[in-house]
């Protein structure tokens, strides 16, 4: 249920571009104020009541171990894995008429689809809506318990190459650094 929510995530500032299109749409009459409309703004309101609450369970979760490590080399790669995903909100937000029932459904199955995707290879490190709250993607080096290792992780601020930090896992491609 954590990596469906986490995926949700991704998806939030897209959710809330297409629930803005379709409450000006209502509000000047460009699509009536039927049920197909109506649903479509609880669906929309919904996942994004999911995806923040995924964000915010992963980011203030006391079940994480915090591992303490010293960085040795850092690499922001927030940049390399986010434009796909903004042709996608492009994509969906501007051309997807969801006051029909058969562009409705399509949105769902594309969602599904890319939902699958992204679970089964555990894509959670592209996830725009981190980058929006604040944080960067970096790939780094470090040092725990006298052996370097290599992990991809966020972070909110600056990271020193040569400083401790506490490094929280949830899987190799979801973990955060906080400041020790």
């Amino acid at each position: 249920m954590k990596n469906i929510l986490l995926y949700l995530s991704a998806f939030v500032p897209m959710y809330v571009l297409i629930f803005v299109k379709q409450t000006i749409e209502m509000l000047i009459g460009n699509i009536k104020s039927n049920w197909l409309n109506i649903f479509v703004l609880i669906f929309l309101l919904v996942v994004i009541a999911f995806g923040v609450v995924g964000v915010y369970k992963e980011l203030h979760s006391k079940n994480k171990d915090c591992k303490e490590v010293v960085l040795l080399s850092k690499q922001n790669t927030t940049d390399q894995h986010f434009l796909g995903y903004f042709s996608l909100f492009v994509l969906f937000s501007i051309t997807f008429d969801l006051s029909k029932v058969s562009m409705f459904v399509v949105f769902v199955f594309i969602l599904a689809m890319i939902g699958v995707v992204y679970i089964k290879n555990k894509l959670f490190y592209i996830n725009p809506f981190l980058n929006i709250l604040g944080y960067d993607f970096y790939e780094i080096t470090y040092k725990e318990n006298g052996e370097e290792k290599k992990r991809r992780i966020f972070h909110k601020g600056e990271l020193v190459v040569g400083k401790k930090y506490c490094l929280k896992i949830k899987d190799d491609n979801f973990s955060f650094f906080d400041k020790k």
